[in-house]
């Protein structure tokens, strides 16, 4: 499976989005091989959606995802200290909530390829301290 962050999802909710075409061309391409994301990118989707765009595409977001469009693992346990952790390392970039759900998702995987607008921060996140990610959507 292959995390799916923010951008992805708002680009392919907002066809004004200037990343809209990569992400129906990700999808395409990469959909055979499912999809993973955490709550955090849902909140933060479905707040930018709403705002942005409209309820109704949050709605139809929402029902995509609710219909399998990607698979949403409940967090570890341990997610809240992990992600304050992750969060204080990244501080300069600075890291939200969304993101280090993303690097935690990776490290319990091990998975680290991506389909994300964020083009800045995912270069310089690490999962397991070292591994970068790869990020499909815009290499």
């Amino acid at each position: 499976m292959i995390l799916a962050d923010s951008g992805f999802w708002i680009a392919l909710g907002n066809r004004r989005d200037r990343y809209h075409g990569a992400a129906l061309t990700a999808l395409q391409r990469y959909s055979g091989e499912g999809f993973v994301t955490t709550w955090p990118v849902l909140t933060e989707v479905t707040h930018l959606l709403t705002t942005r765009v409209g309820i109704s595409q949050a709605l139809e977001f929402i029902d995509a995802i609710a219909q399998g469009a990607s698979a949403v693992p409940e967090p570890p346990d341990d997610a809240l200290p992990r992600a304050a952790a992750l969060m204080r390392r990244y501080r300069d970039l600075p890291m939200d909530l969304a993101d280090a759900s993303l690097v935690i998702l990776a490290e319990d995987m091990h998975e680290g390829r991506i389909l994300s607008t964020d083009l800045r921060d995912f270069s310089g996140y690490r999962w397991k301290n070292t591994r970068p990610f790869t990020n499909l959507m815009l290499p």
